[in-house]
């Protein structure tokens, strides 16, 4: 096992968990786990392939997510990842939308667990870094629990020993990607009784958390919490994570000075040539909830994609939230 802490985790989020993304994520949160959103193999092999893995040191730890069904390319791209600083790998068997599944991965590789085994056996010969998977409950009318048990047993035979489930099952027709994570049915109880079942393995919970307490409540049952849209759109959850989860005694950040220091960040990539708005897009639920809220996102959002915008549109806009030091 890894030496890291997969106690509270923030989802891989496509197009949006991007290294901006997990850099003001880090200046909130110390010890919270990491995703990158789910990067193709394809793209890691044949594409610009420091785009896609280039992270700062300061985002540790990080997981990358690959979406693949070949066990030579994930074996290739696994290679290529091990030479930027990630803290685990992880395959993804559980994203539902028609692009994923005309690849042959994603959701549809719980269909057939012996795949996404030899996948997960390519990716361990490959590098010495930890490989995890994510998976749902279910796929289609794939949806009782002794076909959820087969799938990681069958996984679990190659030596994987961390599941990330989401606590739903996936329709493959019929429903968006949007829809999958809303629609079906979520089943805590299922994921609960999976622990039972296999006590040796990590077993991490996905899908409809959005609070600590609900977070504390899952982990009397289990290994850990991963949670996705609630801390992208209301980052500050994450504030107390370090505290309240890992038991950290290091002060907790005001919303004021995570800005101040995402600045700071923001200035040094602008004068890499990096878009203002590529990393902007990231932040606008700072101050969810706290007086100035609309107003500073408005301003963010109004400027920020314009040619000439300087590091000023996000002064100029924590400037409308004079008085929020919470």
């Amino acid at each position: 096992m890894t030496d890291i802490s997969r106690r509270f985790s923030v989802a891989p989020m496509l197009d949006w968990t991007d290294r901006h993304c997990r850099y003001f994520m880090r200046l909130i949160s110390q010890h919270s786990v990491l995703y990158t959103e789910m990067i193709t193999t394809g793209a890691i092999i044949h594409g610009d392939t420091h785009r896609h893995l280039q992270m700062d040191p300061f985002e540790y730890p990080v997981a990358l997510q690959l979406g693949g069904s070949n066990p030579k390319d994930l074996a290739r791209a696994c290679v290529l990842a091990s030479q930027y600083d990630y803290a685990e790998i992880n395959l993804n068997c559980g994203c539902p939308s028609d692009r994923v599944q005309n690849g042959m991965f994603g959701a549809v590789m719980m269909k057939n667990a012996q795949v996404t085994a030899d996948c997960i056996a390519a990716m361990q010969d490959a590098v010495d870094l930890p490989i995890t998977v994510k998976h749902r409950i279910g796929v289609d009318d794939f949806d009782s629990y002794e076909f959820l048990c087969e799938f990681v047993e069958t996984i679990a035979k190659t030596g994987c020993e961390t599941f990330l489930v989401h606590a739903r099952k996936a329709w493959l027709k019929g429903l968006s990607p949007k829809q999958n994570r809303e629609v079906p049915e979520l089943n805590y109880n299922r994921v609960y009784q999976l622990k039972k079942d296999f006590p040796d393995l990590e077993i991490i919970i996905n899908g409809g958390v959005t609070t600590l307490e609900q977070s504390q409540e899952h982990l009397q049952h289990l290994d850990g919490v991963m949670v996705g849209r609630e801390a992208y759109t209301n980052p500050y959850l994450l504030a107390s994570v370090d505290q309240d989860i890992y038991g950290a005694s290091h002060g907790i950040k005001t919303r004021r000075q995570i800005a101040e220091e995402f600045l700071q960040y923001a200035d040094n990539e602008l004068s890499k040539g990096t878009k203002l708005s590529a990393m902007t897009r990231h932040i606008l639920g700072l101050f969810h909830g706290m007086p100035g809220a609309r107003q500073y996102r408005r301003h963010i959002s109004e400027n920020a994609h314009k040619p000439s915008a300087t590091i000023e549109v996000l002064t100029d806009a924590l400037a409308k939230t004079t008085g929020v030091n919470g």
